[in-house]
């Protein structure tokens, strides 16, 4: 029996709470009902647009950046879709990165990151390839709160910081 089943065994006419969404979270419905089409049916790869599969697999795609855009007040260029979480971290700290060193505002050079050392791994693992590309990164721990200290930010930061994390 695993520790969650003898956690449910214990208290059997409790209801489980799950507070894991870091990890994964429970299914919308509504989010079901509109991709089950995409699951079931119109299964296409929306890289190959050569067949029918694939142009309303990227139609689909195209239409949800849309509705995202318009909900937020975004251009539907400035919404992108990733895999997880993982990708998404390496997309945002590695792009700012990148695009700072590729834009320097006028002789100012923006080629430091401020990272918390409880960050997500992915985000450290970027950080530190951040690093070996010539990145300075600042590591800053947590307080007992697991808050950083607006002190400790406040002197990391400098005139050649481009990203706190």
């Amino acid at each position: 029996m695993s520790l969650s089943s003898a956690a449910l065994a214990q208290r059997p006419n409790t209801p489980a709470i799950y507070l894991d969404n870091q990890s994964s979270t429970p299914l919308d419905p509504r989010v079901l009902e509109a991709m089950l089409p995409y699951f079931t049916e119109q299964f296409g790869n929306p890289h190959s647009e050569s067949h029918v599969y694939g142009h309303n697999a990227m139609a689909a795609i195209e239409a949800a950046r849309g509705e995202v855009a318009r909900l937020i007040g975004a251009d539907p260029r400035e919404i992108v879709f990733t895999s997880g979480a993982t990708e998404s971290n390496n997309l945002a700290l590695k792009g700012a990165a990148h695009f700072a060193r590729a834009h320097p505002v006028g002789d100012k050079v923006r080629d430091h990151l401020i990272a918390m050392t409880t960050e997500h791994k992915c985000v450290l693992e970027s950080a530190a390839a951040l690093e070996r590309e010539g990145f300075a990164v600042s590591y800053l721990p947590v307080e007992p709160s697991g808050l950083v200290s607006p002190d400790r930010l406040a002197a990391a930061i400098t005139d050649r910081t481009l990203l706190v994390s």
